[in-house]
């Protein structure tokens, strides 16, 4: 049952830290200032975790007036090594984010001090088995950029600002598993700056309604996952949602994603982070996933789940290697140079382990093109990989209007039949999008977990169905639409009009008498 009251409070906690976020960034572009309102988000928080896992370490002990932020840097020294060790990193006690915002409005090298404070976080990792979690993290917080003001002057006023505004932030204790709110609210702004942004921001960020559809698809009866996989995988939001639908430490061996946006690949560290998943627990590279996929020693997974980019461009057969690439070549031939798409599906299945299941959005197209993509379609079908397609909505995401489809791939199908589920009307409108509600989510998962039949909405098709329509997998082939025009009786109708015509002409021989009498007169 949903907590009102809690829910009511996340809202009004959203809300202000929205009004802080928005108040920041003055005459910045909301789009360009997300990365400095998320960096210092993150920054306050590492320092607050490392704080506690200090304190509370020293108070167990029987430390209790003991505080990390209060303590010499030559004192603290001596614990870097094991820190690091544990926890990924090391934040000497001056260059933590309380200390610093205390001194933000007095110092006139803020954006040096700044500046070295992230590098030093950074470099406490190199050498060690985290260095991979934190190389680069900072690297978008540009604290010399003339974004932020033409002057240092200027620049330090407005990063004094963001450190109190973020510190005003009331974000509870990083200590409080159960509340998560450094997660969530930076998935929150997250939202907010995706929306604002249209299109650039769809592709960064896949809505919270469509990720938990993708993920409880993926994970219809089960409890844990060994491993949640995305090979195209934005800021993140999709790959945490594992843990969110089954539970924390369901998400047995970690979270896998590539991204090829060096700036949303740091999102997506951050992001990590900000869930409290710990630097052993995940591992996000920044590379193309068509043609230099990172995680070839990390597959098979368990869970994929993902939202590639529709319809863009790749190498293709101009790439001589593709076509013998051991993900691609099963179909026989590869996706057009120009529409990805289908490589993006022939990459996850090869990855995919033998009990585990994919949910991919798909651009509606490659449910019906022919050449190449017939081809590859033909091939997902004659051995039986394509479990369910799903029509959803139109105006999901941010930034296109596109009615996408999910695409459900298994390996280990238990019959030979394709579930096709129209759910083009299964959503709310709030304000310019539509919107999956809980009723919406829970009706499709319903369906796709017992392969139901229901008149124009699912339909199991069997193979020869599939083949006879020539491989074409758009759902309003298989799953006819409602009529929902009126429905007329044609009897009663003539009827009807039989009763108007008689009344007409006795109103006819009335009028007619009328003008007689008058013509008489």
């Amino acid at each position: 049952m949903v907590d009102t009251k809690k829910e009511q409070e996340r809202d009004e906690l959203h809300r202000a830290i929205w009004a802080i976020a928005d108040e920041l960034r003055g005459a910045v572009d909301g789009w360009d200032f997300k990365n400095y309102v998320l960096g210092t988000m993150f920054y306050r928080y590492i320092s607050e975790n490392l704080t506690n896992y200090i304190n509370s370490g020293e108070q167990e002990a029987g430390n209790t007036d003991f505080d990390y932020a209060k303590m010499p840097d030559t004192d603290a020294e001596e614990a870097r090594e094991g820190l690091v060790e544990e926890k990924g990193f090391f934040i000497l006690p001056s260059e933590l984010f309380c200390n610093v915002n205390l001194r933000a409005d007095n110092d006139e090298n803020l954006n040096e001090t700044l500046e070295r404070v992230f590098n030093h976080i950074e470099s406490s990792a190199k050498g060690s088995s985290s260095e991979s979690s934190f190389a680069g993290l900072f690297d978008d917080f540009d604290v010399n950029s003339n974004k932020l003001g033409s002057t240092v002057a200027k620049r330090n006023e407005r990063l004094a600002k963001l450190l109190h505004g973020v510190a005003d932030m009331n974000l509870g204790d990083v200590k409080d598993h159960d509340i998560d709110a450094f997660g969530d609210a930076y998935e929150y702004l997250m939202t907010m700056y995706a929306s604002g942004a249209g299109k650039s921001g769809g592709e960064f960020f896949t809505p919270a309604d469509v990720s938990e559809l993708l993920t409880r698809l993926g994970t219809v009866g089960k409890t844990e996952i060994n491993k949640v996989y995305d090979p195209a995988c934005g800021s993140g939001s999709l790959l945490l949602k594992a843990e969110k639908v089954l539970g924390r430490d369901a998400v047995r061996n970690g979270f896998y994603g590539q991204e090829i946006n060096i700036t949303t690949y740091n999102l997506c560290r951050i992001n990590m982070f900000l869930h409290d998943v710990g630097f052993d627990k995940f591992d996000i590279a920044c590379e193309d996933t068509l043609t230099a996929p990172q995680h070839w020693d990390d597959e098979p997974f368990e869970l994929i789940v993902s939202n590639p980019p529709y319809s863009i461009k790749w190498a293709g057969d101009d790439n001589p290697l593709l076509i013998n690439d051991p993900r691609f070549s099963p179909a026989g031939v590869l996706a057009p140079k120009s529409k990805a798409d289908l490589a993006f599906i022939m990459h996850s299945l090869s990855w995919l382990a033998t009990g585990g299941t994919a949910a991919i959005v798909c651009f509606p197209g490659i449910m019906y093109r022919g050449s190449a993509e017939q081809k590859i379609r033909k091939y997902l079908i004659d051995n039986n990989f394509i479990d369910c397609i799903i029509q959803l909505p139109s105006n999901l995401f941010f930034g296109t209007p596109i009615a996408t489809c999910i695409m459900v791939l298994k390996k280990g199908k238990a019959d030979n039949k394709t579930l096709f589920i129209d759910a083009s009307a299964e959503c709310i409108k709030v304000t310019n999008n539509n919107k999956l509600t809980p009723a919406n989510i829970e009706r499709i998962v319903d369906t796709f977990a017992n392969r139901a039949e229901e008149a124009h909405f699912s339909h199991l098709a069997n193979y020869e169905e599939i083949a006879d329509n020539d491989y074409n997998l758009s759902v309003s082939t298989y799953v006819e639409a409602e009529d929902t025009r009126e429905k007329i009786d044609i009897v009663a109708l003539n009827a009807e009009i039989e009763k108007i015509v008689a009344r007409e002409q006795v109103l006819r021989d009335e009028i007619a008498k009328i003008i007689a009498e008058i013509e008489v007169g």
